[in-house]
Formats: C-alpha cells, sequence, structure tokens
C-alpha cells in the first residue's frame, strides 16, 4: 500500500470513530446486600386475631420483639430490617393493640398473664422453639412470664427500659401503686391521664438528645389506637393489672440467678417511667450482662437506633449465632 493510500485508510478509520464513539463501559456499581422485607401477618388464637411483623431466614435464630405501652410492634419498624438479615424476626401487637383484634374488655381477660400464654401459643404456631427476647416497657412482664414457662427456650435477653426490680418503681408509679392497693373506681379512674394525648407525646419526647429525630407520626399513629371505642377500658384494666408483675419480681431474679441467659441492658438513662435506677439492680443476679446507659429516653430507638442496632446485632452474633 502506498503512502496516500494508507493514509486514507488512517483517515477513515478515525472519521468513522467519530461518527460511531466507541464508550468505556461504565463503572460496575458495588454490589448491595439485599434488603430484608418484612411481612404483615395474623393468626387467630383462641378466637382472637394477633397481629405480628415477621422478618428474616425461617431457620434463622429466632428474636422476639415484644411492644410497649402505648404502640404496637411498629415501634420496631426500623430495627427490623436491620436484625433480618441473618435472624428471623418476630414482632407481635398484644390484643388491644396496633392490628391486632381488641375485643370488650367485658369479654376478655386483659392480663399480662393472659398475654403471654397468647404469646406462647402464637410461637408455637410459627414454630419457634427458642429464642432471645427483647424486653422493653410491658414486654418485660410478658417476655419474662414467658421465660418462667420455658427457661429452657430462651437463648439471650435484650432488656431496654423494662421493670424487673422494685428500685424501678419510683415517683411516676405512685398514681399506679394507689389503685393495686385500693382498686376503687376512683383510684383507676386518676390513671386516665396515662391515655392522653399529651402523655403520649411526652413518652416518645421527654429526655430525648435530641428531638428533632422523633417522628411525629409515632404519636399520630399511637394515639387514634388509644382512642378506638372501647379502648380506653382495656387500657385501665391493663394499668391495674401491672401490679400483679411485681409479685412475680422475685420469680423473675431467680431466673436470672439461676439460668444466667446472655444480656445485654442498653436504657434511655432519662426515661422518667422506667428511670436507670431499674436497670442497674440487673447487674446484681446478671453479673456478666453487657450494661450500657444511653443519653436518651423512653423509646430510645427513636433516638439513637445509630447506636442500639449495632450493639444488639453484634451482641446476638456472639451469644445467640452459633
Amino acid at each position: 500500500m502506498n503512502r496516500h493510500l494508507a493514509t486514507f485508510a488512517l483517515a477513515t478509520v478515525l472519521l468513522a470513530s467519530a461518527a460511531h464513539p466507541v464508550h468505556a463501559a461504565p463503572p460496575r456499581a458495588a454490589a448491595m446486600a439485599p434488603v430484608p422485607v418484612p411481612h404483615y401477618r395474623s393468626m387467630v388464637i383462641d378466637g382472637v386475631r394477633i397481629a405480628y411483623v415477621e422478618a428474616g431466614p425461617k431457620d434463622g435464630p429466632v428474636v422476639l420483639l415484644l411492644q410497649g405501652f402505648p404502640t404496637s410492634s411498629h415501634q420496631f419498624r426500623k430495627l427490623i430490617p436491620l436484625l433480618a438479615d441473618r435472624y428471623r424476626v418476630i414482632a407481635p401487637d398484644y390484643p388491644g393493640f396496633g392490628e391486632s383484634d381488641a375485643p370488650d374488655h367485658k369479654a376478655f381477660e386483659y392480663s399480662f398473664a393472659k398475654y403471654a400464654t397468647l404469646m406462647d401459643q402464637l410461637l408455637g404456631q410459627l414454630g419457634a422453639k427458642r429464642y432471645a427476647i427483647y424486653l422493653f416497657d410491658y414486654g418485660a412482664p410478658v417476655g419474662l412470664r414467658l421465660a418462667l414457662k420455658h427457661p429452657e427456650r430462651v437463648s439471650a435477653l435484650i432488656v431496654q427500659n423494662g421493670n424487673a426490680y422494685e428500685d424501678g418503681l419510683g415517683d411516676f408509679w405512685k398514681p399506679m401503686k394507689a389503685d393495686w392497693k385500693e382498686r376503687s373506681p376512683e383510684t383507676r379512674e386518676k390513671l386516665a391521664f396515662l391515655v392522653a394525648p399529651e402523655t403520649t407525646k411526652f413518652q416518645y419526647t421527654d429526655g430525648m438528645q435530641d428531638v428533632s429525630r422523633i417522628d411525629p407520626a409515632n404519636w399520630r399513629h399511637d394515639q387514634p389506637l388509644l382512642d378506638r371505642p372501647g379502648n380506653r377500658e382495656i387500657q385501665l384494666d391493663l394499668f391495674r393489672d401491672y401490679g400483679g408483675n411485681v409479685g412475680l419480681y422475685p420469680q423473675f431474679q431467680a431466673f436470672f440467678r439461676k439460668y444466667q441467659p446472655p444480656t445485654l441492658i442498653v436504657w434511655g438513662k432519662n426515661d422518667k417511667i422506667f428511670p436507670a435506677a431499674g436497670a442497674e439492680p440487673y447487674r446484681r443476679d446478671l453479673p456478666k450482662a453487657e450494661f450500657h446507659l444511653l443519653d436518651t429516653g423512653h423509646f430510645a430507638l427513636e433516638d439513637q437506633l445509630h447506636v442500639m442496632a449495632p450493639m444488639i446485632h453484634d451482641f446476638l452474633d456472639r451469644t445467640v449465632r452459633k
């Protein structure tokens, strides 16, 4: 090929390249781990529909998240996907809360003993034979009643602002204690402030490090459920029945001493309902417990999820993920 033909051939190639530029392949995106998808299910037990959230691998170690007052499994909506990568997470709603049925209080026994029985039956139906329990608020007496029924099934405890010691029943509890003692219509009615909108908001905002982290949808979700016809009396029944849990505290403590379950205590120290005075005594009976007081309030997950979720996951990985 002479010099002119070679020049022409090169020009042809360059023009073709300009008309049809060759683009470099875009950089491959970093692989993203699958995002666990919660499932919102329900099951009829003893004629009552129990709603629950379930997520994670069916064969994963079970983590039971037990709700507090005045909310439901909704309180765990952010934590569930963060644990469900490895764990089978189950978060039920008690009757009278969330999406579960709320039968009339004259026809249904609203008690912590009944709740523990229903949770036991639910877990049986779901094939959960061993589980770590998240004990929070009302979830503490429900979960610890479960532990007394089946101590061999408890793989670990996560304790967050949930009482098992009278040390934690401070000034906030005086009206409840009066009702437990007198059991009169007057002492019962004095507890009605606990279902008022301002109290619901207080539980979410008081003692929080940064209130701008607290989603107002929380109390806007809970309050309409509290305001359902008949629900006020349901809650007053439960406030009165809570006193029965105090009588079981010595048995809860005996369970701790005998079985020494792996325990993570992560507690909002600014909580006026379940103050830090109720956290400290756990260490008497569970000397190996991991203990953390956080600068936050009652619903600590709303404020400190970024601290608590890695802590909980790490604890589970070390204790129940074998």
